[in-house]
């Protein structure tokens, strides 16, 4: 055996140690489900688990893994039938609702129940991916890239990646290889999907249900939103993944998971499986001072300016709320977690903290020149990018966060073609650009767009360095519209734009896309705007910033690499890459800051107690108020609370794309689905917080009682394995 195939097989043994480790911390971490572990499979157990490991995770058996899906591409579905029933979270189907509404049929507004699989709506552009199996090719990637450093090594690797994903994959069967690079890049596993596209609508509560609360109650606990919907996979008459057709039947699945309304308590066992979509738990205290003073702050700053602009124009018409409620929502949702993770970044310290760990490391480096002078070159990155960082977040979040320039700026696909050698094919540049511009066209709202686009331009202005400024833009701007420190001159400047752009015209646009002229194109005061910002930062700052990013990458691996042959004991976990993780914990009440007691469950009591007849965010549907104030709960009332519990909280580790994911109890049964954090614990996507960690999960028992008694679609509830409470005689 050579040196360094013995060194990498040091390395393998480490990382499947550490995944193996038992966990110091009560309930941090997402844990990859073919690699719990006895110890790990055992603390799960001692907490209250009481399944085998076979039955968590199997390949050759049907196992929970198998009823568990990516849903859509940025969430969690489960499915709870043996018909393809699927549930997941209202903002995870909050898309393909409005998509189905209409001022006629507005079903985000009134909700929706198919009272037949006939009734069912097809959902355009939604799948779900089923978990086929995961293998270990660490050692392929690995040896392939040798001793290359930052772009040298990232090129080598997509290059390798991409190879593997080639080979996993079966096109003609719909089945996908991803690689995932996991613990920095010090180990890679490829997981293979089955992706099924016939997905149709079958139920959502009212908007007043599935958002309740709003953007107030955002990541806030007390809770009382009914965050559900519920979809259907479809396959073919053999069997198999297709796109929409009328003749494709209900999927048969390999598992589906039975539905609890036994109820639970504070202290009960609880288990979480779904795709977390990213985390940074070791991130360096370089990365943490980027975000508490440059990253965030910029980001909340354009959003906010971004939603209140589109609020505005939301409030007045019903066809515009429908028309922008999905954007809105996606903005507001981070636009909230980003203020937030500043601020509980900054109480607990946890820059600090990383600095901490970061010079007992660098005691240990002395003496290895692997990483030895490890910090002192990170330190340089960071310092050579970190001029130019806010820049990149006003172009991403301010100049195309107007949807007009964000659509402007694809067009250069099109100057390309027409004017680079090898640029591309013109005429399905201009196919393309035509379908992308009547989706825009379909979506966009011109009034608030105007304004977005008024108001990030004038904070570009102010706020990015003179120096960074496309060259000559804002000396036209001024010359042909105004003082550039007066609101109104940029206000005068959108409004030509909105004018004046052939995007809007469709004479112009028509006459352009018969016969492609760059000329015209460039004159375009739309696609002028984009395009200068656009060539600005191409031309002078990306090739900063990929030479960062590769450092920076380059750096984390050897960072966590020397970590783990530092402490090769401690527990470690690989941070979230939206593949299949578990995470397990309890119902637990917890006590926020002193003198204050949160308890485990919200109720119905409490969903009256915040309902303002006609509010924006706290109204509520008059049948729920008249089913409510009767007590009429049927199977699904508490019995210890003598009320319908609405939501409860846990203390698993979740992030992003976790939303829908189901919350299961001792037994594997559905409990509830996952669908928010704490606003006190939101730094989790760098620093868990074992205190106060919580995640906000719907009741499953309210979800069947607004399907049941609230939408009258008991044909959904017959569907269903439901797990009911030993009725003692």
């Amino acid at each position: 055996m050579t040196n360094k195939s013995s060194v990498m097989k040091k390395l393998l043994a480490a990382i499947f140690c550490l995944v193996l480790s038992f966990k110091s911390l009560a309930d941090e971490g997402m844990w990859l489900p073919m690699l719990l572990g006895e110890q790990v499979y055992a603390d799960m157990v001692k907490k209250g688990l009481k399944l085998t490991k076979e039955q968590l995770y199997s390949i050759n058996k049907a196992s929970i893994k198998d009823a568990v899906i990516i849903f859509g591409g940025g969430c969690t579905g489960e499915i709870v039938s043996s018909q393809g029933l699927i549930f997941t979270n209202h903002h995870c189907g909050y898309e393909a609702i409005t998509d189905a509404s209409s001022i006629q049929h507005n079903y985000l507004h009134d909700g929706f129940y198919a009272r037949s699989k006939e009734e069912e709506i097809p959902a355009q552009d939604l799948y779900a991916d089923f978990l086929i199996k995961i293998e270990d090719v660490t050692k392929e990637v690995l040896d392939s890239l040798g001793d290359l450093k930052e772009m040298d090594r990232q090129k080598k690797m997509q290059s390798v990646i991409l190879s593997i994903n080639k080979r996993y994959s079966d096109e003609q069967n719909s089945i996908m290889g991803r690689v995932s690079p996991l613990f920095k890049g010090n180990q890679f596993l490829v997981f293979v999907y089955q992706r099924y596209n016939d997905i149709r609508l079958v139920g959502a509560p009212p908007e007043s249900v599935g958002k309740f609360g709003g953007d107030t109650d955002n990541w806030e606990w007390p809770r009382h939103t009914g965050d559900f919907s519920i979809f259907r996979v479809y396959m073919s008459k053999d069997g198999k993944p297709s796109k929409y057709s009328p003749d494709d039947i209900p999927l048969k699945p390999k598992y589906f998971l039975p539905v609890s309304i036994k109820g639970l308590k504070d202290g009960d066992y609880a288990m979480i499986y779904g795709y977390p979509g990213g985390t940074n738990r070791y991130e360096t205290s370089l990365g943490v001072k980027q975000k508490i003073e440059i990253d965030n702050p910029s980001i909340v700053n354009l959003r906010d300016i971004r939603l209140k602009d589109m609020f505005e124009q939301m409030k007045k018409d019903p066809a515009v709320k429908l028309q922008l409620a999905s954007s809105y929502a996606g903005i507001a949702n981070y636009w909230k977690f980003y203020d937030g993770e500043s601020k509980q970044l900054v109480k607990y310290h946890i820059y600090e903290q990383k600095k901490g760990v970061e010079e007992k490391f660098q005691a240990w480096a002395k003496g290895k020149p692997e990483f030895e002078n490890l910090f002192t070159d990170w330190q340089k990155a960071y310092e050579d990018w970190r001029p130019y960082s806010k820049q990149r977040i006003y172009l991403n979040e301010g100049v195309f966060g107007s949807p007009l320039i964000a659509f402007a700026a694809s067009l250069q696909q099109v100057e390309n073609a027409l004017v680079k050698t090898n640029g591309g094919d013109v005429h399905k540049a201009m196919e393309a650009a035509n379908e992308a511009r009547k989706k825009f066209l379909e979506s966009e709202n011109r009034i608030s767009d105007q304004e977005i686009l008024a108001a990030t331009t004038m904070m570009f202005y102010s706020d990015i360095d003179k120096s960074q400024h496309p060259v000559g833009f804002f000396e036209n701007l001024k010359g042909s519209f105004g003082d550039l420190h007066d609101e109104n001159t940029y206000k005068k400047y959108s409004a030509n734009v909105f004018d004046q752009t052939m995007i809007f015209n469709d004479a112009k646009w028509n006459t352009f896309s018969a016969s492609p002229d760059a000329t015209v194109l460039q004159a375009d005061p739309a696609y002028a705007h984009a395009s200068a910002f656009l060539k600005n930062w191409q031309g002078k700052y990306l090739s900063i910033y990929q030479q960062f990013n590769a450092r920076n990458n380059d750096y984390g691996r050897l960072y966590l690499k020397g970590i783990m042959q530092m402490d090769p004991k401690k527990v470690r976990y690989p941070d979230a890459t939206f593949t299949m993780r578990v995470s397990y914990g309890n119902v637990k009440s917890y006590n926020p800051r002193d003198a204050v007691h949160y308890d485990y469950v919200c109720t119905m009591k409490g969903a009256l107690e915040k309902y303002i007849p006609g509010d924006y965010e706290f109204d509520l549907p008059p049948k729920l108020i008249e089913l409510a104030n009767k007590k009429d709960f049927g199977q699904y009332i508490d019995k210890q609370k003598n009320d319908l519990v609405v939501t409860f909280i846990t203390t698993n580790d979740i992030t992003g794309g976790n939303s829908g994911s189901p919350v299961l109890n001792s037994l594997g049964e559905l409990i509830g689905l996952a669908f928010d954090g704490n606003y006190e614990a939101l730094s989790h996507k760098i620093a868990f917080d074992p205190v106060y960690n919580r995640t906000i999960c719907v009741d499953i028992r309210y979800v069947l009682w607004c399907i049941d008694k609230l939408g009258g679609a008991s044909n959904i509830i017959n569907e269903l394995k439901l797990m009911k409470p030993v009725q003692l005689k």
